[in-house]
């Protein structure tokens, strides 16, 4: 891997991106292929490491070991779908991936009769998973505080149980747009549920195959969203988006409103970014729906000097790395802070608050560690507006976003390979 300098050698920007397809809702739709009597057709799937990863180990059933390297995603969804398969397979992933905890979910598909060894250490890839011993029991609780990709992974495999499912939430539920997203897709092919305070019931029933379109991905939208707030004047259009989304990314549209940002769909189906300006001074918000957009709106307001009240940030600590700890060191280099608050500080009693605080201001040429995280990479970007930057190890991109640095290329940015 290398490192990339950017550039932008005229500070206007208008152009027009046609956005890659959402990740999110390729991975489930896969899976429900996959679990499907007949084939259908996928029209815009994500060409993202982790879902061309996904696309390939459901093509290859007939393999003993499996690897789904750094795709979280696709390491807990494959978990539960081969926990109702025949056979014996070794699930496995990336040295951050054994570091990702898997646990909870385990327990809950044991319960559901799966036969689930660990071959390492207990609670973490990789697993040994052998031929489900039949269904143990119909409902079955989980903690819903950690990942909603533990509850969206038992959701798409709860038709084909003998006794379908009911799922118990216990504790505050994060990522909700997620399982909503996870719901309302297989409603496309036919399942229905019921969604009663904490229990979700799904009974035992049959997807049906039908055509389905991906859409484009909004947590790719939220790189243009914190290019135009950085620039005055900034106008980019994004195609591929829906305006009725089940994505929870869309909120960043409401939220860069507060940055400045103007969004307006146009006649043809896309949106039209726009930086109006602002005269806000701070940002109070919870990302606990949002996570994937907190590095990308941490960075806008280290480049505006807006001080930040970021909450609902428990989730970056076990993604592709420690976020948190990765945005304090990156941010420190432009002399902006993002600081843990006191408990007994916090505005809203129980909630864990972090403060940003600062003006992106450089000396020299920063460099902007990606920690094998793709988010990092794309959330610091945005910064190159302002001034030139570098990016290491620069293909991490690969993960969610192959195409990134060319679209950047395409609204005037220069990209230049330095070591």
């Amino acid at each position: 891997m290398s490192t990339i300098k950017i550039s932008k050698p005229t500070k206007t920007i208008d152009g027009a991106i046609r956005l890659d397809g959402s990740k999110s809702i390729s991975n489930r739709v896969q899976i429900i292929r996959a679990l499907c009597t007949d084939d259908f057709e996928i029209e815009g799937l994500s060409t993202s490491d982790d879902s061309q990863c996904l696309q390939s180990l459901l093509a290859n059933l007939d393999q003993e070991s499996f690897d789904a390297h750094h795709a979280g995603t696709t390491y807990r969804f494959m978990t539960a779908f081969l926990a109702m398969q025949q056979g014996s397979q070794v699930l496995t992933g990336s040295d951050r991936m054994k570091e990702r905890p898997i646990g909870k979910l385990v327990d809950a598909l044991r319960l559901l009769g799966a036969e689930i060894e660990y071959l390492e250490k207990d609670g973490y890839p990789p697993l040994k998973i052998g031929t489900p011993s039949g269904q143990k029991k119909q409902e079955v609780s989980i903690d819903a505080s950690i990942s909603s990709q533990y509850l969206s992974a038992l959701l798409l495999i709860a038709p084909t149980l003998p006794y379908g499912l009911s799922l118990k939430l216990e504790g505050n539920l994060v990522s909700r747009p997620y399982l909503e997203m996870t719901l309302a897709i297989m409603s496309h092919f036919g399942i229905q549920h019921s969604w009663i305070n904490e229990i979700i019931t799904i009974a035992s029933q049959e997807y049906v195959a039908r055509p389905f379109i991906v859409e484009a991905d909004w947590s790719a939208a939220s790189y243009y969203f914190g290019i135009c707030a950085l620039q005055k004047g900034s106008r980019i259009q994004l195609s591929g988006l829906h305006q009725e989304s089940h994505q929870g990314d869309h909120k960043v549209a409401e939220l860069y409103k507060i940055l400045g940002v103007e969004s307006t769909w146009q006649e043809d189906g896309s949106l039209l970014l726009e930086q109006k300006g602002t005269e806000r001074t701070i940002l109070d918000y919870d990302f606990i729906e949002q996570p994937d957009i907190a590095q990308t709106v941490a960075v806008s307001c280290a480049g505006l000097g807006m001080k930040g009240l970021f909450t609902g940030l428990q989730t970056l600590r076990i993604k592709e790395t420690d976020r948190i700890h990765a945005l304090q060191v990156e941010l420190q280099k432009l002399s902006v802070f993002l600081t843990e608050m006191p408990m007994r500080f916090s505005p809203k009693k129980g909630l864990q608050y972090y403060m940003i605080e600062g003006k992106a201001n450089i000396e020299k040429v920063p460099s902007f560690a990606t920690y094998k995280d793709h988010r990092m990479a794309m959330a610091f970007a945005p910064l190159a507006i302002l001034f030139d930057i570098m990016i290491e190890k620069h293909e991490v991109v690969s993960k969610s976003y192959p195409n990134f640095w060319n679209d950047l290329s395409s609204l005037g940015f220069h990209i230049e390979k330095v070591g």
